[in-house]
This record gives C-alpha cells, sequence and structure tokens, in this order.
C-alpha cells in the first residue's frame, strides 16, 4: 500500500512538472506568433494566467470541480497539483487567439472566472463530482482521458465568446480582403510548440492516473507512444499535404498539424492501438488546415490559430474515440454538446459583464502602438521598433 501510494504521487508530480512546461510553450509559441511590438504583453499575459489561474483554482476551483480533497491512491497535495496544472491551459487558449488587441486587466479577471468557476463546472460534470449525475444532463459516460472536450474545447469555445465580442485586429480585414501578418520570430514558434509537445506525455500519460502495477504502468507507456504517434503523423501529413499543393514547407503549418494531432489524441489514448493514433493524428492535420482558412473567411481573427487546433480537433478527438474504442458515439457527442453550451454561453456572458467596465479590446492607436509600450511599459526588441 505504502509503495503504491508513493510511486503514484511521485508519478502525478513528475507528470505536473512535464505539464508546467507547457507554461513557456505556450509563451514562446504566441511570442513567435505575433509581432515585435506585442511580445511584452503576450508574455506578461501568459505569466498573469499561470500565476491567478492557479490560485483561484487553489482557493475555490478544485473544491467546485472534486468536492474533496481526499485521495487514498496518492497524496491529496500531489493530487491537486497535477489538476492544477490543467487550469491555466483553458485560458492560455483563448490569451493566443485574442492576442495583440486585448487588454492584461480584463483578461486577469476573465482568468480568475473560468479557474475559479466555469472550468472546475465541467470538470465536475467529466471528471468530478458531478452534480449531474442520474439526470438527463449527466455526460459522466463520455470518454475524454486528458481533455479534449474538458481542457482545449472548453477553453476554445471561450475564445470564439471572446473573439465574437472583441473583434479581429486593426487592418486584418479590409474591403472583403485579408491582409496577412506574418509570424515575427519562428525560432520561438517552434521551440515553444516542441516545448507543448514534450508537456503532452504528462498531460495525457498522467491522466492515466496510477503508475503502480504492471498494468497501469503498460497504459502509461501506451498512452504516451500514442499521443507521439499522433503528433508525429499530424507534423508528417501537414508537410506532404504542403509540398503536394505549393510545393514549400510552412513551418508554423507543420507545427499546427502537430499540434492538432495532438489534442485529437488526447480523449483517447489510453484506449488505442498503436496504429489508430497515425490515422486520427493524419485527419487532425487536414482539419486544421481547412480550419484556418475557413475562419479566416468568416472574419474571425485567431493570430495563433487557436481554433483550429483547439476547437475543431477537441471536437474530432472526443468523436474519434467512438470510431477507434469501444465507446458510444451517442455518449461522445452529447459530452462535446452539453461542454460546448455551456462552455460558450457562459464565456460570452461572463466577458461581457467584464467589458461593460473594462473594455477588453484596445484602440486602434493602441494596437498600431503595440501593446508592450501601452500595456506594459516595456519592449521585447526595443532596437527593433517599427511603426506597424
Amino acid at each position: 500500500m505504502d509503495v503504491s501510494y508513493i510511486l503514484n504521487t511521485f508519478f502525478a508530480l513528475f507528470a505536473m512538472t512535464l505539464i508546467i512546461f507547457m507554461v513557456p510553450g505556450f509563451a514562446m509559441l504566441e511570442a513567435g506568433l505575433v509581432r515585435t511590438k506585442n511580445v511584452s504583453a503576450v508574455l506578461m499575459a501568459n505569466t498573469m494566467i499561470y500565476s491567478v489561474a492557479s490560485m483561484a483554482f487553489l482557493l475555490v476551483g478544485y473544491t467546485v470541480a472534486f468536492g474533496s480533497w481526499d485521495n487514498s491512491s496518492m497524496s491529496k497535495w500531489a493530487a491537486f497539483l497535477f489538476q492544477m496544472a490543467f487550469v491555466g491551459k483553458t485560458v492560455n487558449i483563448m490569451s493566443g487567439g485574442v492576442s495583440e488587441r486585448t487588454r492584461i486587466f480584463p483578461l486577469t479577471i476573465f482568468t480568475i472566472a473560468m479557474a475559479a468557476l466555469i472550468y472546475p463546472l465541467v470538470v465536475n460534470i467529466t471528471w468530478g463530482a458531478d452534480f449531474l449525475k442520474g439526470t438527463f444532463l449527466d455526460i459522466s459516460s463520455m470518454h475524454d482521458l486528458a481533455g479534449s472536450t474538458v481542457i482545449h474545447s472548453t477553453g476554445a469555445w471561450a475564445l470564439l465568446a471572446a473573439i465574437l465580442i472583441i473583434g479581429p485586429r486593426k487592418g486584418r480585414y479590409k474591403n472583403g480582403k485579408i491582409k496577412v501578418i506574418p509570424a515575427s520570430n519562428i525560432p520561438l514558434v517552434t521551440l515553444g510548440a516542441f516545448l507543448l509537445w514534450i508537456g503532452w506525455f504528462g498531460f495525457n500519460g498522467g491522466s492515466v492516473g496510477s503508475i503502480s502495477s504492471k498494468e497501469a504502468a503498460d497504459t502509461v507507456a501506451l498512452t504516451i507512444l500514442n499521443t507521439n504517434t499522433a503528433g508525429l503523423a499530424g507534423a508528417i501529413t501537414a508537410m506532404i499535404v504542403l509540398y503536394l499543393r505549393y510545393r514549400k514547407l510552412d513551418i508554423t503549418m507543420i507545427l499546427n498539424g502537430a499540434l492538432g494531432g495532438l489534442v485529437a489524441i488526447t480523449a483517447g489514448a489510453d484506449l488505442f492501438d498503436i496504429y489508430s493514433p497515425i490515422l486520427i493524428g493524419a485527419v487532425a492535420a487536414v482539419l486544421v488546415m481547412l480550419a484556418v482558412p475557413f475562419f479566416d473567411r468568416l472574419q474571425i481573427d485567431d493570430p495563433v490559430g487557436a481554433l483550429s487546433v483547439h476547437l475543431v480537433n477537441g471536437i474530432w478527438g472526443t468523436i474519434a474515440v467512438a470510431f477507434f474504442a469501444d465507446v458510444s458515439l451517442w455518449a461522445q457527442i452529447k459530452g462535446i454538446l452539453i461542454v460546448a453550451i455551456f462552455a460558450f454561453v457562459s464565456s460570452y456572458i461572463v466577458l461581457r459583464i467584464i467589458n461593460a467596465f473594462a473594455p477588453f479590446r484596445a484602440s486602434d492607436d493602441e494596437q498600431l502602438e503595440g501593446l508592450d509600450y501601452v500595456e506594459c511599459g516595456m519592449e521585447s526588441y526595443p532596437e527593433f521598433k517599427q511603426s506597424l
């Protein structure tokens, strides 16, 4: 009993540490994809999200989600830390998608609401205490190992609500045409994507919940293998499609293809054989490549492609569980729908309320100046200051 308890505790702490690597992962990815005049603001937002979301989850959110801190299989402190590592990711998904035109203070207020209430309530009805159990809205039978829907789609539905309220960046769409705003630092984008990829091994592997028996250890190893395979398939598929279509290789799209595969495999990595993730990741990459121009045609401005990666593939990954494992398709679809309605509507209402007294959107002049100077009073690249 003591050995099992100690092993599971250590495993949860190790997985939590890997997940925290996703904090600099999101920060570097977003810093590389935005213009140089907005990099400090992006880094500040990511630092704020980790700090504020974690504290809100400690004080309120964890109890809302799980009802109790008791855990018989490992230290309750380790169980909390593992779950705490997840919470900021829902807002990270959102913050990147509204970058370059969003103020930090109102985003901080929304971070508190998401970490203390919105995300914990989604966890409650899926992984946690489940106050809806036994009702028509019970979705506890949905299989979502590490959160294709619970985390990735929840954050992305909040992002969609935010974009509808805040609008696109100044000059992004003009006279029906799309102005391309290129990434400012491709090495940072690449570093960020691979930090996220590494973090995903703790994200999905740790969600198995135990490693103290042969069966549990095999499941953890299979889960991590399948996670990596889906990422590989996403990257390779994006490379092939890009080369066949354009005879050029866009590293940002290839990395988003990999991330799409990682999002998609998150729901069922513990259930699949070692070959299914290849198809799941490949489909995910194609969906990312179709979704990016689709959202642009709708003038939904998402600088980092978060909706294409996290929303589209959060949905695909959750449905894919029913195609490749013995899981009810209706249970998966019902879970997707209920989380979608709750996450989007609650986020939209909270965002509207915050926006009424603390507007999210920076003015056109402030966007032109850059949020580094406006929000932080310092610039990441002062020697390269441009009037963009």
